[in-house]
């Protein structure tokens, strides 16, 4: 037990020695293990005891939370995207082929050092996701790609704040929250019932937008690789292997959600008499089941699979 807490103190040290004096008294700030620990509780909880505290008890329906929670989230993206922006990328001040990062205490730089930690802070906000997940018992949405990418992204975001509040780095956020509005309107409009189905034939497009937000960070990112540019190495790498990671995870969700769903609904007679899945509003087919009783196992949390078999 000693040498683990020596262990942690020379680390917090390490980092300390090295931090960006504006956000070492933040909250979470002072030692990486804070976050750490909140990362790997919400692994934790949402993989093994959220289930099994749930494995007896009916799901729950949410609905008037998750229509709330997500305008919520909508709200808050819309904020923190303006504040990155005001706090240079709007403004004309930061440059996109190379923006060192401003450790002095001009407003417009505060700012975005702000704005870097309220990024930060909504990595936590998005665990609720799937909390809900857990409550209504939609084990199936708590993917791999799912719980990496929420469980990674806190402790990724930290070391920017800790080191690099600013500057080159902060372009992931102003894209992240930017998706984000999109994203969260997306699943309020789900949450709020079959009926809205038909506004929402655009969810493969998101997925698209997301993919490209990656390749986008991936190119402005390894770009410093080969310009001259005040701006640490290491958190080019850092960034730019992030973007990787999670564009070929959601390559990965794209293939197996759009792609195989239609090839496995044309496998198992879903698709007859040169039948294609439908377009511009109409509830598809996914793997046999219209859209909107998908939607109604979203708002309602049934047990869709149950229903399917007893018509």
């Amino acid at each position: 037990m000693a040498f683990v807490l020596d262990l942690v103190h020379n680390i917090n040290s390490y980092l300390n020695k090295y931090q960006d004096p504006r956000t070492a008294d933040w909250l979470f700030m002072s030692s990486p293990f804070y976050t750490l620990g909140i990362c790997l509780s919400y692994v934790f909880i949402v993989k093994v005891a959220g289930p099994k505290l749930m494995e007896n008890r009916k799901p729950f329906h949410l609905k008037k939370t998750l229509v709330f929670y997500n305008f919520l989230q909508v709200l808050f993206s819309v904020w923190l995207w303006y504040e990155i922006g005001m706090g240079g990328w709007l403004t004309g001040e930061y440059s996109l082929r190379c923006q060192p990062v401003d450790y002095s205490n001009k407003p417009s730089t505060l700012r975005m050092v702000h704005a870097s930690w309220w990024y930060f802070f909504s990595k936590f906000t998005e665990f609720i996701d799937t909390i809900f997940f857990v409550l209504r018992k939609k084990y199936d949405q708590i993917s791999t790609l799912h719980v990496i990418h929420h469980g990674v992204m806190p402790m990724s975001v930290w070391f920017g704040v800790k080191f690099t509040p600013g500057g080159h780095s902060t372009f992931f956020g102003f894209l992240n929250t930017f998706v984000h509005i999109i994203m969260y309107f997306y699943y309020m409009l789900s949450a709020l019932g079959p009926e809205f189905q038909k506004y929402l034939w655009w969810k493969k497009y998101l997925t698209t937008l997301q993919m490209v937000q990656f390749v986008a960070i991936m190119v402005h990112a390894f770009q410093l690789l080969f310009t001259e540019c005040n701006y640490p190495r290491a958190f080019v790498w850092w960034i730019g292997m992030h973007a990787v990671m999670f564009f070929f995870l959601f390559k990965e969700f794209y293939i197996q959600t759009y792609n195989r769903r239609v090839a496995a609904a044309a496998r198992n007679g879903a698709l007859k008499n040169g039948a294609v899945p439908a377009q511009n509003g109409a509830a598809p087919i996914q793997n046999g089941v219209k859209s909107s009783k998908i939607s109604e196992y979203y708002v309602n949390g049934t047990d869709l699979h149950q229903r399917i078999k007893s018509q």
